[in-house]
C-alpha cells in the first residue's frame, strides 16, 4: 500500500462512490501479515460520500469486528451519516448493496448489487448504500466507519421486501430454507415505510 492507492483494486462497482478490492497478505512458515488500512492509501473521504455534516472533517472515527455463524444474514442497515470500509478476515459472505440515495430524493429506484467477498477482499459503501451480508460460511469482518455508534442512525429495511428483491440463496443448514436474524432483522419495515419515516 505505497503507491497511493487502496491494493488491488476490484472490476467497478455499478453504485456511485462503491469500490471493492483486496489487500496483500504477506506469509510464510510461521504465520501471515495483513496491513488492513492506511491513512495515506486511501482515498480522501468527502462529505458527500459519508454524509458527514458540511464543515466536519471526514474521517474514521471507530473499527469493529463481528463474527457470524454460517447461515447468519445481517441487515439490510442503512446511514445517512456513515461510510463502511469492511475487510473479510476469515471465511465467506455474500453482501447485498442496495443504493437507496435515489429513492429517498425522490429522483429514481433502488438499484441492487452483490457480491461475493472471501478472505482478504474489501468494500467502500458510501452513506445512503443500505447493505447486508449472508455468511455463507464461519465469517469474521473487520471494518471502520466514519461515524461513531449512534443510534438514531442505526436504520435498515427488510431483507427479504419484494420491492428490492435481493438473490439471497437458500441457505441449506436450516429446517426452512431462511438465514439466521436477529430480532432487529426480522422487524425491520419495508423500504417504502422506511423511507416514508425519514420524510415525516
Amino acid at each position: 500500500m505505497t503507491d497511493g492507492r487502496l491494493p488491488l483494486e476490484r472490476p467497478a462497482s455499478s453504485l456511485p462512490g462503491v469500490r471493492f478490492g483486496a489487500i496483500a497478505r504477506h506469509g510464510d512458515n510461521r504465520g501471515a501479515f495483513r496491513e488492513l488500512w492506511r491513512a495515506s492509501s486511501f482515498p480522501a473521504l468527502t462529505a458527500e460520500e459519508t454524509g458527514s455534516p458540511a464543515g466536519s472533517e471526514p474521517r474514521f472515527v471507530q473499527a469493529n469486528q463481528s463474527t457470524s455463524a454460517a447461515g447468519v444474514l445481517r441487515g439490510l442497515h442503512y446511514h445517512r451519516r456513515q461510510l463502511d470500509y469492511w475487510v473479510v478476515g476469515t471465511g465467506r459472505a455474500l453482501i447485498a448493496l442496495v443504493d437507496v440515495r435515489p429513492v429517498v430524493d425522490g429522483t429514481g429506484i433502488a438499484a441492487v448489487e452483490t457480491r461475493e467477498l472471501t478472505v482478504d477482499d474489501w468494500g467502500v459503501i458510501p452513506a445512503g448504500v443500505a447493505h447486508g451480508f449472508l455468511a455463507l460460511e464461519a465469517l469474521e469482518l473487520v471494518y471502520l466507519v466514519t461515524n461513531e455508534f449512534d443510534g438514531r442512525d442505526e436504520l435498515g429495511f427488510a431483507w427479504d421486501d419484494p420491492a428490492v428483491s435481493v438473490p439471497w440463496p437458500r441457505i441449506s443448514g436450516t429446517a426452512d430454507g431462511r438465514p439466521i436474524l436477529s430480532e432487529r432483522d426480522r422487524s425491520n419495515p419495508s423500504l417504502a415505510e422506511l423511507v416514508a419515516s425519514l420524510r415525516d
